[in-house]
């Protein structure tokens, strides 16, 4: 039995990693293209214009995990109308987000920029890339849902050939428009808004073909009971996401404050746990699939099995990453940087790296669990207390050990959301089966 489970949890984690990885080749292609127009300007436009998008997709990544937990629940309880409404909902209010932020986007716009203090040639710039990139709201809000409906099904394959039609579509159409009709920022962001609508259009028709999902009656839509359920699961998760936002915009100001160097340092430290993230967000997305499964199948025995099984490939991947970093750190630094003063000053801050998988793997972990199972309220609470310790610890620490603290400090938050999950389960195990 043990067997079959890690089977599948690899089966599901696997592409899931290789989506996780492919995903940023998205905006590297775009640095990389205007990297070459002769102007450092244009890639600072692209750098100010991917970071605002960040921020707003950011803010609805409740439409891919809450998505995944209610149609794992349902793909569990073999429930094909359920699942038809999951995706009908999730797609409807994609599509009503996407038109907000394009009505409101002249205003998003004024704002994102005067806070990051954008000004002559470069807002310009900037302002011409996110008019044209807003566009692709509707097809990435709408991607999202149809990620987790997919997920939910056991079929992670889905949206890794969907990211590898958008890289390959965005690398094909930016350059041809770009070196072959001559066109500057501008061709950049069409080619990545046509990837965009490339992507969700395949990822429609590949949804119509295999499954053949209906729309359902309005009525059943909009029931009332399924709207609240709907819009609690993803209250909390948008709220849950404030609080991730805010730790990690936070690390960077207080970085930013601390000069060039440090501010570099931080920002290439930061990817050692940006590719760990990657590897395991793809084992949390097998955690949401399977474990809402078995809740939808109301199979608590195999739910206990799968947890353990992710709780041990959770801590296999940290003792790995320990090891990697451990032996290859400063040759995966050489590999990001070419700076040596910035290579040489992350060197103090090194050890902190280290301990990154350790205190980490449990809060991807559980993750995972409490979107499949839909406890979003309980990892609401977990993210609030961590983002509570992370801010006391930082005011307490920063000013006596400077850069340390706010690194002891990144570290307590991880941990702290690891281990009141943990802690909540056996409470939160008892009332689903109850409500069950």
């Amino acid at each position: 039995m043990s067997s079959r489970i890690n089977r599948e949890i690899l089966s599901l984690a696997v592409p899931s990693i290789i989506t996780n990885i492919t995903t940023p080749l998205l905006a590297l292609m775009d640095v990389a293209i205007v990297g070459h127009m002769g102007d450092a300007s244009y890639i600072a436009a692209i750098a100010i214009g991917g970071t605002v998008f960040n921020m707003i997709y950011w803010l609805f990544a409740f439409l891919r995990m809450g998505t995944s937990g209610m149609s794992a629940q349902a793909h569990g309880a073999d429930d094909g109308h359920e699942l038809d409404l999951v995706l009908t909902r999730g797609m409807l209010v994609a599509l009503s987000a996407s038109l907000l932020i394009i009505v409101l986007s002249p205003l998003i716009g004024r704002i994102a920029f005067s806070i990051m203090d954008v000004s002559g040639d470069v807002a310009v710039m900037a302002g011409k890339y996110f008019s044209i990139l807003v566009w692709g709201a509707p097809a990435v809000l709408s991607t999202y849902t149809l990620s987790g409906w997919t997920l939910g099904r056991k079929n992670p394959k889905a949206p890794m050939w969907v990211s590898f039609i958008i890289n390959i579509g965005n690398i094909l159409v930016s350059l041809l428009l770009v070196y072959g009709f001559g066109m500057k920022i501008e061709g950049v962001a069409v080619g990545t808004l046509s990837s965009q609508w490339l992507g969700a259009l395949s990822f429609i028709i590949i949804v119509v073909h295999r499954y053949r999902p209906e729309i359902p009656a309005l009525g059943e839509i909009l029931q009332s009971r399924a709207i609240r359920r709907f819009f609690s699961v993803n209250a909390d998760i948008f709220l849950r996401t404030c609080c991730l936002i805010a730790v990690t915009v936070w690390f960077t100001r207080v970085g930013s404050g601390q000069g060039v160097t440090v501010l570099a340092v931080n920002t290439l430290l930061m990817q050692f746990f940006i590719l760990f993230s990657y590897f395991m967000d793809g084992f949390a997305f097998a955690g949401e699939s399977l474990c809402g499964n078995c809740l939808g199948a109301a199979d608590r025995p195999q739910l206990h099995r799968c947890i353990r099984a992710l709780i041990g490939w959770g801590a296999g991947v940290a003792v790995i990453f320990t090891t990697i970093y451990y032996i290859c750190g400063e040759w995966i630094m050489q590999l990001l940087s070419s700076d040596n003063n910035v290579i040489d000053a992350s060197k103090e801050y090194f050890n902190w790296v280290l301990l990154i998988p350790a205190v980490g793997f449990l809060a991807f972990t559980w993750d995972g669990v409490y979107i499949g199972i839909t406890r979003t309220r309980e990892m609401l609470m977990s993210m609030l207390f961590s983002t509570a310790i992370y801010f006391i610890l930082y005011a307490t620490l920063y000013p006596h050990l400077g850069n340390h603290g706010l690194w002891i400090a990144f570290l307590s938050y991880l941990l702290t959301r690891g281990i009141v999950l943990h802690v909540l389960s056996k409470r939160v195990e008892k009332k689903i089966f109850l409500d069950k």
